[in-house]
């Protein structure tokens, strides 16, 4: 019989199992996450009409570092050890700072859906560099998933049909490439850290750091530019700030807190399908037949996998009862630096 603390009644009269409802919460997280990622390519195309890829990177992080200031202080305080700093150096080197530099460069020559079907390259990296360094291994069912995912990616790309906006999409595509393989560097990196850090104190910190390094772009644009650009520039650059930049990556890091490395990482893969439908509604990007049902494969393979993806190996991640892991405004979770 289940402890009593274990079932409650709502107002309705339902009977709600607390410990499911909060093991579902990082699923939750990492769905939001994805579907918030994936507008971001539009909406960075948008921003890009008015603004260099610098300046759009550090608009972005500048916003959302105003809005995490307030929250600072209800996010519990990790538990620091020497050397962390070479591993919060790693993070924030790689993701925001490399990452948007590659990223915002290569939107400037390919479409948002052939970037964001690159970005279905994370789970493979994540995958390998969790086997190697973490000891998580990949069971049968992740690795058809994963596999079957990837294939719709494939044909995402091979099916694509003719772009305009789009100048030199071979080079724009290996820009996006370099900037997953930073990305992945800095998601297996701050793994190592999550059993510590609040996932939170991590993403203010990633992006904070990323704001200062690129306010130098910022302060060097001219004043009558900032009046040249027009409302979707500026539209693209609120709308990526408040909702696309901290709180994604939040919740991905919230996820990756309770979950192993690959298994979040998979769920990326469904990144290009809201990139690819989101640029077809927003931008009018042409979206073919072929992709639709590509679209329907790539999802599969990912719910595939999610299922039962990881077979529990030799693992150094905490236990997912560990309150580090809470979200912000746990007041239970605090520690002591």
């Amino acid at each position: 019989m289940r402890h009593r603390s274990e079932l409650t009644k709502n107002p309705a009269g339902f009977r709600v199992d607390r410990p499911r409802l909060a093991g579902a919460l990082p699923l939750v997280g990492l769905a939001a996450a994805v579907i918030l990622w994936g507008t971001s390519f539009v909406a960075t195309k948008a921003a890009l009409t008015g603004f260099g890829p610098l300046v759009v990177a550090a608009m972005r992080m500048l916003i959302s570092s105003a809005v995490m200031m307030p929250l600072w202080s209800r996010v519990p305080a990790p538990d620091r050890r020497p050397g962390d700093w070479r591993f919060l150096a790693v993070i924030a080197l790689c993701y925001p700072c490399l990452y948007y530099v590659f990223e915002g460069n290569a939107l400037t020559l390919t479409t948002a859906g052939q970037a964001g079907t690159v970005s279905a390259l994370v789970p493979l990296l994540v995958a390998v560099g969790a086997r190697v360094f973490m000891s998580e291994h990949l069971s049968g069912r992740a690795v058809v998933g994963l596999i079957t995912s990837l294939m719709g990616v494939v044909v995402l790309s091979l099916a694509s049909p003719g772009q305009t906006g789009a100048p030199d999409p071979a080079l724009g595509n290996a820009l996006e490439v370099l900037a997953m393989v930073t990305y992945a560097v800095s998601m297996l990196t701050l793994k190592r850290l999550t059993s510590r850090y609040n996932p939170w104190f991590l993403t203010g910190l990633q992006f904070l750091v990323g704001a200062v390094l690129f306010l130098p772009a910022v302060l060097l644009t001219p004043l009558d530019a900032w009046g040249r650009a027009p409302l979707d520039a500026w539209i693209g650059i609120v709308y990526m700030g408040l909702l696309v930049t901290i709180l994604p990556a939040g919740l991905y890091n919230f996820a990756l807190s309770r979950m192993a490395a690959g298994r979040t990482a998979m769920a990326i893969n469904l990144v290009p399908v809201v990139a690819l439908v989101t640029g077809w509604a927003m931008l009018g990007d042409n979206l073919a037949p072929l992709q639709l049902v590509a679209c329907v494969v790539v999802f599969g393979g990912v719910v595939l996998g999610q299922t039962q993806s990881l077979v529990p190996g030799p693992s150094k991640s905490r236990p997912l009862s560990d309150p580090s892991s809470a979200p912000i405004g746990d007041s239970s979770s605090a520690q002591a630096s």
